[in-house]
């Protein structure tokens, strides 16, 4: 028990260095053609330094490394697994009466451990940095400018709670066009439904103009009361509070990347309140949860494929085989996305499935390996 422990930590220990090193030299290497094609944005756009580029560039690289995590294993482990091989380590293990599944329980929980820190520290980092390049990029190399410009183009609906009228009524809001200017939100074309918490319409609010005032209230000029049965009522200015702010509004139109994720719960709750889809939030926040889960896979799917004896020949194709494995569940986790964010696919399915179909390709690979 005392050698296989030993050697757990010997082969855990030589994973980890590998995986870490592919990490970061994949993180870097993909970080170097985005500078790259920063750097060709900005030459289009002689009013923007070069610095900006720069910028972006490095707040980008949690970002990337997030992304990077499972093949930085992946490929980490099979260079890991294959060198052991090779200096027939691993074939003295498996000689002294230690199986596969045992000495490769140390290098699993250390997969394991990186996926968990990555989801729980590196993404709170990893979302601050890249909302603030998406600010950056927003303001120096798109021509709209500004957060909300797609939304500018459009129309806005918002469902919050609304208790003035009756206990847990809600209150549906549609503006027909939205601007931004010096962070004030304005409006036109506004309509507000009231409504009771069985939907029925208590009141109807229409107003030509409005914005969002101190991010307490929505502020409708000329408003105009409209009960059922009952005749129009001028009202002039009308407060309605709401517990929704420019900020609120405006990552609910950002991308999920930007919210850490500690703040990814509490906000996908606001969003299902307020009447936004949360379906992209709610597959980013499986997928994180999923990563550790993905990082153990990754390692598994690394033994099945490199800790094959090279004296039975075909190394050089079982390796490009595992690599190719890891790529395949790349194109198929990116499908299921897909699918889950058009709601063909339940969300939890579109963020697990490829992760479930990796750990029992992984699973039959090693039994083959170690029974068969």
């Amino acid at each position: 028990m005392f050698i296989a422990k030993t050697i757990s930590f010997y082969i855990a220990k030589q994973f980890t260095l590998a995986s870490i090193s592919m990490i970061l030299a994949l993180t870097g290497l993909v970080s170097l053609f985005d500078f790259i094609d920063l750097l060709r944005r900005v030459a289009t756009r002689p009013h923007v330094s070069t610095n900006i580029a720069t910028t972006i560039a490095l707040y980008h690289i949690p970002n990337f490394c997030m992304q990077i995590l499972p093949f930085g294993i992946l490929l980490g482990g099979i260079i890991c697994f294959w060198r052991l091989t090779r200096s027939s380590e691993l074939i003295v293990t498996r000689a002294a009466g230690i199986s596969a599944w045992q000495f490769l329980m140390a290098p699993v929980a250390c997969a394991f451990f990186i996926g968990l820190f990555s989801t729980t520290i590196i993404s709170p980092i990893s979302s601050t940095f890249f909302r603030q390049a998406e600010i950056l990029d927003q303001t120096y190399l798109r021509s709209g400018g500004g957060k909300l410009t797609d939304l500018s183009a459009g129309s806005l609906w918002v469902r919050q709670s609304d208790d003035e009228l009756k206990s847990k009524g809600v209150a549906i809001l549609h503006a027909q066009e939205v601007k931004v200017n010096k962070n004030v939100l304005t409006m036109k074309g506004i309509t507000v439904f009231r409504l009771d918490d069985m939907d029925h319409l208590l009141l109807r609010i229409e107003s030509p103009s409005g914005y969002l005032e101190h991010n307490q209230y929505w502020v409708l000029n000329n408003a105009r009361f409209i009960k059922p049965d009952k005749l129009p009522k001028f009202m002039g200015v009308v407060r309605l509070p709401t517990n929704l702010s420019l900020g609120n509004i405006q990552e609910s139109f950002s991308s999920p990347d930007t919210l850490s994720f500690w703040v990814l719960p509490s906000f996908i709750k606001l969003l299902d309140r307020s009447g936004f889809s949360s379906i992209s939030h709610r597959l980013h926040f499986q997928s994180l949860l999923a990563q550790p889960l993905l990082a153990s896979t990754m390692a598994l799917v690394a033994a099945g494929f490199a800790t094959r004896s090279t004296r039975r020949g075909g190394v050089t194709q079982m390796i490009g085989s595992g690599v190719a494995a890891g790529f395949t569940l790349f194109t198929i986790s990116k499908v299921a996305e897909q699918f889950g964010e058009s709601g063909a696919l339940p969300i939890f399915m579109a963020a697990w499935a490829p992760t479930a179909a990796g750990l029992c390709l992984a699973i039959s690979l090693l039994i083959h390996l170690e029974d068969g």
